[in-house]
């Protein structure tokens, strides 16, 4: 609730029998109880049951001035409504306007009903949004849990595996689920944790995650931001091959970020500091050199970016690269994906409306990094 009450979207990725009905239908109540117009929307009718139900037994025919089975309408006292809906009959929910909209099993509505249905019903009430869902790949349910997990404000993501539930029997199912399901299905269906790796690039970055103290000389690979996006700046130890920290900001002028560059780089005495050149990079490249610092000249194309990305998925993927414990790192990691063009090549950035600026800057000081004896401008 005070999600609700602070964010305009809340996303719940939970696992089976978790108790997402249970949930949703708490605040559906606690919402019209208050004089809120409300709305239950699920893929269709018959998967509304349970909650229609719920709500019914739980008011007891006392606290309700009119239910309507027909349009699956509850009006409560003091001003308040429920109303539920199928995606299916997407026209009935159009025109109207609500102060919250539950998504429930939101992974398996079209992405079209949520962006052009149902969220102009929340602006007239400046309206929330509770989605409510197992997983299913990285569709678009998945990438507004994202926005929550990286903290995009106005959001808010809550991962709830199945285990969680303490009931008893819940706690049985849960077991006896992964005794019988190929791991992939059990993780989605029951840890909530999206499978989907078609469009994956760094699969394992998770296991790759662990604090490391400096042993060896630093390379520091330089990503800097545009508009809206971080300069982030990976610090890579070469002996050990570890990325041990990233530091990210956003909104400064290019002195400023050469600057705090410069600090980064004379506090770890950094063997050489790669620099994405495109765009301001290359004023801030120049200033970088006139104060003396060893400045590697990176520019990202196409091409190379393909070169240094697949190159650093390799080495997550054999367990040759340690990461930071830094969970917006490893959730950048999680969300970077490839998609294949007509000529048989990728095109990898992170998914429309998220960051990659930490990947970016990582895959650069690992493709610099490699041999500290031998540092050259690898693209």
């Amino acid at each position: 609730f005070e999600a609700l009450a602070s964010h305009a979207t809340v996303a719940v990725m939970c696992g089976r029998r978790w108790g997402k009905t249970t949930l949703g239908g708490v605040a559906l109540v606690a919402y019209a109880f208050a004089g809120a117009e409300c709305a239950w929307v699920a893929p269709s009718f018959p998967q509304s049951r349970t909650l229609w139900r719920w709500v019914l037994r739980v008011l007891e025919g006392k606290h309700y001035t009119r239910v309507s089975k027909v349009d699956r309408r509850i009006e409560i006292q003091g001003g308040g409504s429920i109303t539920i809906y199928s995606a299916e009959a997407e026209t009935t929910i159009r025109g109207s306007a609500f102060d919250l909209v539950i998504v429930d099993e939101a992974a398996f509505i079209p992405e079209q009903i949520w962006e052009a249905t149902l969220v102009p019903t929340l602006a007239d009430r400046r309206g929330r949004a509770l989605l409510i869902a197992t997983p299913k790949g990285r569709n678009w349910f998945w990438r507004e849990w994202m926005r929550g997990r990286q903290g995009e404000a106005g959001y808010y993501a809550y991962q709830a595996p199945t285990r969680d539930n303490p009931e008893p029997n819940i706690q049985a199912a849960y077991q006896r689920a992964k005794e019988l399901l190929p791991a992939r299905i059990f993780a989605q269906e029951w840890d909530a944790i999206p499978v989907d790796d078609a469009g994956g690039v760094f699969i394992g970055a998770r296991q790759c995650a662990r604090s490391v103290e400096r042993k060896g000389e630093i390379v520091l690979g330089v990503d800097l931001g545009r508009d809206e996006d971080y300069t982030a700046v990976a610090v890579m130890d070469v002996e050990q091959q570890a990325i041990i920290a990233v530091e990210r900001w956003r909104g400064t002028p290019y002195t400023y970020t050469a600057e705090r560059v410069e600090n980064i780089a004379r506090k770890l005495d950094a063997r050489a500091v790669a620099v994405e050149t495109n765009a301001m990079g290359a004023a801030v490249a120049d200033l970088l050199e006139a104060r003396g610092l060893p400045v590697l000249r990176h520019t990202t194309t196409r091409a190379s970016k393909q070169q240094i990305i697949e190159r650093l998925a390799a080495a997550i993927e054999r367990e040759e690269v340690t990461l930071p414990p830094d969970d917006y790192v490893l959730t950048e990691f999680e969300a970077f994906t490839a998609r294949r063009r007509a000529d048989g090549g990728y095109d990898y950035s992170a998914p429309a409306g998220l960051h990659d600026d930490c990947v970016m800057a990582c895959a650069i000081a690992y493709a610099h990094g490699q041999r500290v004896d031998k540092i050259v401008e690898v693209m």
